[in-house]
């Protein structure tokens, strides 16, 4: 079940937490992405806190947000990027997209499958495309004062295994959001701390994973002159031994 776009506006826009996990989410996303130019860069769910950063440089920016969730303009005091859509079908023609994230659109759908056939037809070829989830393990995914505690958490497997499924090919993963879920001022002053932390800390389970994937794109079935010559002529047969009548009778027929 979705949830609704205004609770998820107020939590990353008017609550000290969700700026922490806005501010966490985007920095590594960044550092995974730096901004391109010519680039078209699409999010689903509710991504667009992540897309700022690609305004400026990218060809076009769109925000897709589900019909169950609501849609709101964005970005603010800026021309409108922001669409309303259907979970099975994007507004977007097929491989236009070169980065794609999703962010609060696959935990919360009813019909994942769908949301992944439609994310792997408008990825184009060489793009790229970054699914951010509950992690399963942490404490994020276990209290529902954020948007976090709320669909279905993941493992790190269960994802990839669901992305290979739709000719997704998982090319890395990692967590964020080490601090605790809590609006204590201690834990609030010291997230950035906490962060570097679980960067360097292997073992320590993040709230958030991000998962990069790519698109496959396999080979088409080669046809053609070798396809079609299924009995090739042996035009020397028959040369070797002296007798030329069997290389003439294959030019006969």
């Amino acid at each position: 079940m979705h949830l609704d776009v205004l609770d998820l506006r107020n939590f990353y826009y008017r609550t000290a937490l969700g700026r922490v996990a806005q501010r966490a989410i985007r920095e590594q996303m960044v550092k995974l992405w730096p901004p391109a130019p010519g680039h078209t860069v699409a999010g689903f769910g509710f991504a667009v806190p992540l897309l700022r950063p690609y305004l400026e440089q990218s060809r076009r920016v769109v925000g897709l947000m589900p019909g169950p969730q609501g849609v709101m303009p964005w970005p603010a005091a800026m021309e409108n990027v922001a669409v309303l859509c259907e979970e099975m079908h994007w507004p977007l023609p097929t491989g236009l997209v070169d980065r794609l994230v999703l962010l609060h659109g696959l935990e919360t759908s009813e019909n994942p499958s769908a949301v992944l056939e439609e994310a792997s037809r408008v990825l184009g070829p060489g793009g790229r495309a970054l699914f951010i989830v509950p992690n399963r393990i942490g404490l994020w995914s276990r209290r529902d004062v954020t948007p976090f505690g709320f669909g279905r958490p993941y493992s790190v497997a269960q994802l990839e295994a669901q992305l290979k499924r739709h000719s997704f090919t998982p090319e890395r993963s990692q967590s964020v959001l080490f601090a605790p879920p809590s609006t204590a001022r201690f834990w609030l002053r010291t997230a950035d701390f906490w962060e570097s932390v679980g960067r360097r800390v292997p073992w320590l389970a993040g709230g958030v994973l991000m998962v990069e994937a790519s698109k496959q794109v396999y080979a088409p079935t080669r046809g053609g002159l070798r396809a079609a010559v299924t009995r090739p002529l042996r035009v020397l047969e028959g040369v070797s031994n002296g007798s030329p009548e069997p290389a003439m009778n294959q030019l006969r027929k």
